[in-house]
């Protein structure tokens, strides 16, 4: 009977169907949620996507509506495809959110305005008006009237004279002008000035009590070259002069209000707020905005990086907390953050409700898409969106962590994904997919994008190593900051020792492996094809092979000087020594290149530099520019589809099947 009972289980299994591999249009049809906010009370929430419109040549932003209301509905909230941004009304009866929806027809170029909505249906309505987009918005706390903030407008009249006098001539930095901000009221559309600040505003929230708004600034270009432009300032309600709260050598980011409406959370983006500038791993502090000294204090010990926080109702944080390969979510307990029951993976988009215990957040796994989960606590929460179901009934690469010790005794973690049935497989042919940032990290999570597109490539039958070299976060300051001045030597050298391991272990076949990456990854790939011939294809973007014309031409030349230990002509030797051009006679590396026309981050020169060094030594190279686009190739899903479609039929053609 036993016996039966197992060859009709076995029979069952058998008859089961077996699940098909991701396509390639399958891994680019994925929904990206780009925002979670959980209504005050906790029984809604209203969710940002981004999705590809392939006949339309753009992405769609939509909203979405979750109702606790005991069958748990979920319903598309807008459908214009231009919304984005959205936040709640403190009485929970309205949802307001940026768009450019005007005019979205004839693709025609409108500013983003505030819109509303009703929590319970209606048309939207704009209800900010002008030919300035507004930067910034945030509610009152009596949900009559909402703060926004623009660039300074100008009259008709001196519009007119501007463009009289300088034609089509751009002044590069005179043209340049702050912002200005103004409150109005939701009912009637009145508009009634506030405060000017010469920088432009990034954030802004009103405290509880309704008596002070602050806002967060950036430079009025939004170049990352003084740190004098990030702040946080504060002014009153009803209008008046800024006062400087807080400014310190670093880019802050992600401004609230704690519920006593006299201290305020901030986190940073890169940078330092308790010293001298470093790119240390991202943290969160509060500070005492009554306070005639605006006392600073770290909000709670965390030795990974902070990704994300939410206020709680009760005043305290939670976190999304970066520690290795995992993101999980961390709660602060007197000077210390405590990690949560929950589950493996990845955590993101963090919304605690303001008057209730709930909380929602977007969850993932290397063989789970992600998806908005909605709960009393971490553990507790159950998915309320299936936005990416297909993804999800296909059969996905598995991973694992991989550690390998460096030259110098350091350890390395990396990520292995493996193709769909072959984990623990050996002798693998493998593609090592390096990250971007240096400031960021790889690890159990699943992202479909033209980035990082690992889990696609595992199902070409890849094995891919995604190395979490020295810069990246998670692993403590020291290892962030262990590669200055040495931005590409220092973890182009754990990469090769990690290939070197993967290869000894009897992982990799050292006859079929190739590289890439983009951004500071293709930095890395750019360098390390002049470091080895072992690669039997290389696919590279937005990297650069020098660093004197491009710190010119990057909008983050703060970072970039400091990453290199100082200025072009203060380090020399510094700036030549990391730079692949000077070693490019050695490369014998196909090499497949992608950059945006418009790119500044990672200027657009230094693809066409690589393309025309390489083609001069003889090297087989391919080079795609993508019309439009800036770094991040944003605005039409065709560009990055055709990247990967590229990418992955370079490193094909060139290492067994």
């Amino acid at each position: 009977m036993h016996r039966l009972a197992l060859l009709i289980i076995a029979a069952a299994a058998a008859a089961q169907p077996t699940k098909t591999p991701m396509t390639l249009d399958e891994f680019f049809d994925a929904v990206d949620i780009r925002s979670v906010r959980m209504s005050p009370d906790g029984h809604a929430v209203v969710i940002e996507t981004a999705r590809a419109d392939w006949e339309g040549d753009r992405f769609r932003n939509d909203l979405w509506l979750y109702r606790d209301d005991g069958a748990g509905s979920l319903v598309e909230l807008t459908r214009s495809g231009h919304d984005r941004g959205p936040e709640w009304s403190p009485d929970g009866q309205w949802i307001a959110f940026l768009s450019d929806r005007e005019g979205s027809e004839e693709k025609s170029e409108k500013p983003d305005q505030v819109w509303v909505i009703a929590l319970h249906g209606g048309e939207a309505v704009a209800v900010t008006h002008g030919e300035e987009k507004v930067h910034a918005f945030a509610w009152a706390p009596d949900s009559r009237r909402i703060y926004f903030a623009t660039r300074t407008p100008w009259t008709k009249e001196r519009q007119e004279a501007y463009k009289k006098d300088w034609k089509d001539v751009v002044e590069f930095r005179e043209s340049e002008r702050g912002d200005a901000i103004a409150r109005v009221e939701v009912a009637t559309g009145a508009v009634k000035p506030v405060a000017a600040t010469p920088l432009r505003v990034k954030q802004m929230e009103a405290s509880p009590d309704g008596k002070t708004l602050a806002f967060l600034t950036d430079s009025v270009s939004e170049r990352q070259e003084f740190m004098e432009a990030y702040g946080i300032y504060l002014v009153d309600a009803a209008g008046g002069e800024p006062r400087k709260l807080v400014q310190r050598p670093a880019v802050l980011d992600s401004l609230h209000w704690a519920p006593d409406s006299r201290h305020i959370f901030f986190s940073f983006l890169y940078g330092s707020v308790e010293g001298k500038y470093q790119d240390a791993q991202p943290r969160v502090y509060w500070v005492d905005a009554v306070s005639p000294s605006a006392r600073i204090t770290r909000w709670a010990k965390f030795p990974g990086a902070v990704t994300g926080y939410t206020v709680t109702q009760e005043g305290g944080l939670l976190i999304a907390g970066r520690m290795g390969t995992e993101v999980h979510v961390y709660r602060e307990e007197p000077h210390i953050f405590v990690m949560q029951s929950g589950h493996l993976g990845t955590y993101e988009q963090l919304s605690a409700a303001a008057r209730a215990t709930r909380v929602a957040f977007v969850h993932s796994t290397l063989t789970e898409p992600p998806e908005v989960y909605f709960g009393e606590g971490i553990l507790d929460a159950h998915p309320i969106t299936s936005f990416n179901r297909v993804i999800a009934e296909r059969a996905l690469p598995e991973g694992r962590p991989y550690h390998w010790t460096a030259d110098d005794g350091v350890t390395v973690e990396g990520m292995l994904i493996y193709p769909p049935g072959k984990m623990g497989g050996t002798n693998l042919r493998m593609l090592t997919l390096i990250h971007g940032g240096p400031g960021d990290a790889d690890g159990n999570h699943f992202e479909a994008d033209w980035y990082q597109w690992g889990s696609l490539a595992a199902t070409q039958g890849w094995l891919v190593f995604e190395p979490n070299y020295r810069g990246s976060t998670g692993y403590g300051d020291q290892f962030t900051l262990g590669i200055i001045p040495h931005i590409v030597s220092r973890p182009g050298q754990d990469i090769l020792e990690g290939v070197d391991a993967l290869v000894k272990d009897g992982i990799a076949d050292p006859d079929n492996l190739t590289i890439g990456g983009y951004s500071y990854g293709g930095y890395l790939t750019n360098w390390l094809i002049t470091q080895t011939t072992r690669f039997k294809a290389a696919v590279t973007g937005a990297g650069a092979v020098e660093h004197v014309a491009n710190w010119g031409n990057d909008d983050t030349t703060y970072d970039d000087t400091y990453l290199l230990g100082g200025l072009p002509w203060d380090m020399m030797k510094n700036y030549n020594d990391e730079a692949a051009i000077w070693q490019i006679d050695k490369v014998k590396t196909p090499t497949h290149i992608v950059g945006g026309a418009e790119d500044i981050r990672v200027y657009v020169g230094e693809q066409y530099l690589l393309e025309r060094a390489l083609r001069a030594q003889g090297v087989p190279v391919k080079l795609l520019i993508f019309p439009g686009e800036g770094h991040e190739l944003d605005k039409n899903p065709w560009h990055g589809k055709i990247k990967v479609r590229e990418e992955l039929k370079w490193i094909e053609a060139r290492v067994a099947p």
